[in-house]
C-alpha cells in the first residue's frame, strides 16, 4: 500500500463542551494549533496525508451517565473517536494510523509534543483494541499506531532544558515573594542574585550538552 493512501488520525481526550464554551478553556484550541503544527511539520517533510481530529469517547460515556445522576445531560467535545472511525469505514478508508495527541509545551522556546508521554489504559486498551476492533469491523483494513514518548533520548533532552530554562525564573519568582514578605525596599542584592542564576542554568546547560555529547559519542566504542 502507498504511503499517502494512509490516513492519519489524530485522536485526543474528550471533555464536557461546558468546559470550553462556558469556562473558557483553551483545550479545543491548544488541540488544534497543536495538530496544525505537526501537520505543517510533515508537509515540510513532503508528507501530505489527509488527516482528521477527533475526541474518544470511551471514558466520556462512563463520566456522563456519572454526571447525568447528578447535574443532568453533559455535552462533550465532538466528533467522537469511534463515531469517526464507523465513518471513515463507510467512506471505504482502509489504512489509519491513530496519532494520540496533547498538547504539552515543553519550554520557553515553544517546543511542543504532540504525542502522550507514556503508555497507558488509553493507548494500549482503548486505542490498541477497542478502537481497532473497532475499525476492523467498519471494514478499516490497516491499523497502526504511533507509540507514545516514554523516555525517547530527544524528548528527555527537551524536558531537561525545559527544566533548566526555568529555574531562574522560579528562584526569581521566589525573591521576589521574600521581598514582599520582608518589605526590603532595595531590589539590588535580589537583582544581583537572579543574573548569577542565569549564568549557573547556562553553564548547567551546557555541561549536561557537553556531557550528551560525549556519551553518545563514546557509546559506539564501548559496543565494540
Amino acid at each position: 500500500m502507498e504511503d499517502d493512501l494512509v490516513m492519519i488520525f489524530f485522536s485526543a481526550h474528550g471533555v464536557p463542551l461546558s468546559f470550553v464554551e462556558d469556562a473558557g478553556d483553551p483545550y479545543r484550541d491548544q488541540m488544534e494549533d497543536c495538530i496544525s503544527l505537526i501537520t505543517a511539520e510533515l508537509k515540510s517533510r513532503g508528507i501530505n496525508n489527509e488527516h482528521t481530529l477527533a475526541y474518544q469517547a470511551l471514558d466520556v460515556l462512563q463520566f456522563s451517565n456519572f454526571c447525568q445522576r447528578r447535574v443532568g445531560p453533559v455535552q462533550w467535545l465532538k466528533p467522537y473517536t469511534d463515531e469517526v472511525i464507523a465513518e471513515l469505514g463507510k467512506q471505504a478508508v482502509k489504512s489509519l494510523l491513530v496519532v494520540p495527541v496533547r498538547y504539552n509545551i515543553l519550554s520557553i522556546k515553544t517546543r511542543f509534543s504532540g504525542n502522550f508521554v507514556s503508555e497507558h489504559i488509553e493507548t494500549l486498551e482503548e486505542i490498541d483494541m477497542e478502537y481497532k476492533n473497532l475499525a476492523l469491523e467498519s471494514g478499516i483494513e490497516h491499523w497502526d499506531r504511533v507509540p507514545a514518548l516514554c523516555c525517547n533520548p530527544k524528548f528527555i533532552s527537551d524536558l531537561a532544558d525545559a527544566v533548566i530554562e526555568a529555574l531562574p525564573s522560579a528562584l526569581i519568582s521566589n525573591r521576589n515573594s521574600s521581598m514582599e514578605a520582608e518589605g526590603d525596599p532595595d531590589p539590588v542584592p535580589y537583582a544581583i542574585i537572579s543574573q548569577f542564576s542565569l549564568i549557573f542554568a547556562f553553564l548547567l546547560f551546557l555541561s549536561l550538552r557537553v556531557s550528551l555529547h560525549s556519551r553518545n559519542f563514546l557509546k559506539p566504542w564501548f559496543l565494540v
